[in-house]
Order: C-alpha cells, then structure tokens, then sequence
C-alpha cells in the first residue's frame, strides 16, 4: 500500500484535543506512517505542545492549492477561519465551534477532492458546535451534508480489532422497535462489512445482536428477531457477507475476547446496547469512524474532556488508533 495522506484538524481548542494532536505527531513512527497536513491555527498548535511537553517539527504552507511534501515533516496551513481572538478554556463556546466547522470544512474539501486520503479530527463539542450554528443532531450528519452525500451512513465505534455499529442511534428507546425492518438491519450488516473491507479485511466476521431479552425466547416477549432480524441477516449470507445471528444482547460480546474472538465486528440495534460495552472494554482506546460516507473520518471516541483540558494528562491511546485506522482506510482508496 502506498503512504496515505491525512488532513487533521485539532478539534475544539478548549478541551484536550490540541494537547492529542501534540502527542501523537511528537512521535517520529506516527510522522514517518503518513503524510500530514495540519489545518490548524499555529498559536494553538504550539499551545498543544507546551501542554503535552512535546515538540514536532512541521513547515509552513500558504497554499492548499498544492502540497508538497519532502520527508516527514508535517505542513501546517496556518488557519484561524472566521475565528478572531482568544479561544475559551475548559467550556463550550460560539468561537470554539466556529474554529472546528472552518477547519473541519477546509478538510473535507481536500479529501473529497483526492488532495488528501482521509480526515482525522480531534475531540470536538456539540454544544459548541450548535452554538456556533449546526443544525445537525451530530457531526455525522454535517459531514453527510458537506459531502452532498445521500446514500447510507452510521457511525462505527472501534475498540482494537472490533468494530461495532447500530440500526438505529440517537433516538428515544421507545422509538426502537418501531424503526427496525429487514432493509434497516441490512444496511447495517453491509455498511461495516464495507468499511472493514475497506481497513484491510478480506471477510470480516460479523455478528448480529437480536433486540429483546433472551433473542425473545423463540417469540415468547417479541418477534423483531424471527420475522426483522434473522431473515436480515439470512439476505446478507445470500450475499456473500459473512454475518451471524442474531445473537442475544447480553452474551455476544463475550465471543469477542482477544485471540480467540469469532467476529471482526458486531451490529446493534440501538446506541447503548453496544455503547456501554465497548466503553468497558476499554473507553481510552475507543475510536469512532463516520461509516458509510464517500472518504474516510476517524476521531477518538471520547469528547473534549474539559476537566483535565490543559494539564498536560491527556491519554493520547484512542487518536493513535484513530490515524492507524484513518491510514488504512486512506491507503485502500488509491
């Protein structure tokens, strides 16, 4: 595979994610893994590495029109957007989300026209996000709508070699069931096997949660998997992908320990069904990646994490992970 591209962005400069971007591009392996192209104010990039103790070297560019990279040093587009002023600390603010969709916006336009690979991102805060004006529910859907895309899209959650992604996501539970057909949980099935595909994978390995207590004891408290679920899960094995189950909720993350794990990832019908298990797993090390869209986003699965933003004890663990997937993922679109 040839080295890919990365646009990165800093995130919301109240919280950690300056500090992230520091620790992860103070390490020469992670410069010499990719080429980088930060977009990203120069004050608040130097403020990250006085954070985190850490120095990388990185050029300056005046242009985007045309990057040229000469070894591993990163370039740095000096970016402030409609921004002016100093940033707030520690809180949500208009200037802060302002600062993340200018920068965000000026990414995704690389990407989509094959300047760079694939987006990564750090932590960013959706109260400042929709105090800086998004009308999106989440970032996913901004991005869908920057990209003028309108096929099929979830957000995934990885966590080391395990993937995980939902039927449904930001919704009431009581809505759940209402919102469940064969299709749904179809597109589900197939967009992660896209996606994995896509980071490497041959045939990924995929298991299919059921909804109700027991996979609904064969009917007994619900039938979304005897007439919703496994007939889905039977159109994908026609299709050739490699999916299984349904499987009951409470038992199938226990088939995905370490080595010895039989799926490469797990489909869920609602948010915290695989949320909270993931998230025990091992939430500093947790990634999300805006499945489905035309070009490859990864960012760390935790948010800004005001509390400790600015004393230097940020785990820089889940944005490695997220730039080791955006890499892959970026590599298999040449």
């Amino acid at each position: 595979m040839s080295k890919s591209t990365i646009a990165m962005v800093l995130g919301d400069p109240a919280g950690i994610g300056p500090e992230l971007i520091a620790r992860l591009l103070g390490q020469p392996q992670v410069r010499a893994q990719a080429q980088v192209i930060l977009i990203a104010d120069e004050a608040e990039t130097r403020r990250g590495m006085d954070i985190a103790g850490v120095a990388f070297p990185y050029r300056k560019v005046r242009s985007l029109e045309s990057l040229a990279f000469s070894d591993d040093t990163p370039l740095l587009y000096d970016f402030r957007g409609s921004t002016t002023g100093e940033f707030a600390r520690c809180e949500a603010s208009v200037m802060g989300g302002r600062y993340c969709l200018d920068t965000l916006e000026l990414a995704l336009g690389l990407t989509r026209e094959g300047a760079t690979d694939a987006v990564l991102f750090g932590p960013l805060n959706k109260t400042s996000l929709h105090m800086a004006g998004m009308a999106h529910n989440d970032e996913l859907h901004w991005f869908a709508e920057r990209l003028d895309f309108h096929g099929p899209f979830c957000e995934f959650n990885v966590l080391d070699n395990l993937w995980t992604s939902r039927v449904t996501s930001h919704v009431a539970l009581a809505e759940v069931p209402g919102l469940l057909d064969q299709a749904r949980v179809l597109e589900a099935i197939q967009l992660i096997d896209q996606a994995l595909r896509r980071n490497g994978l041959a045939r990924p390995r995929i298991g299919v949660c059921g909804l109700n207590p027991h996979n609904g004891d064969n009917g007994s408290f619900g039938r979304e998997e005897l007439d919703i679920i496994g007939p889905a899960v039977r159109t994908a094995q026609a299709l050739g992908i490699a999916a299984d189950g349904p499987y009951p909720g409470d038992t199938i993350f226990l088939k995905v320990q370490g080595d010895a794990s039989v799926f490469d990832a797990v489909v869920t019908m609602y948010h915290d069904q695989g949320q909270i298990a993931i998230k025990l797993m091992g939430f500093s090390r947790g990634v999300t990646v805006q499945g489905g869209l035309p070009i490859p986003i990864t960012t760390p699965a935790h948010g800004t994490a005001f509390d400790i933003a600015g004393q230097g004890r940020a785990n820089a663990g889940a944005i490695h992970q997220a730039f080791d997937i955006a890499c892959r993922m970026g590599a298999h679109r040449h």
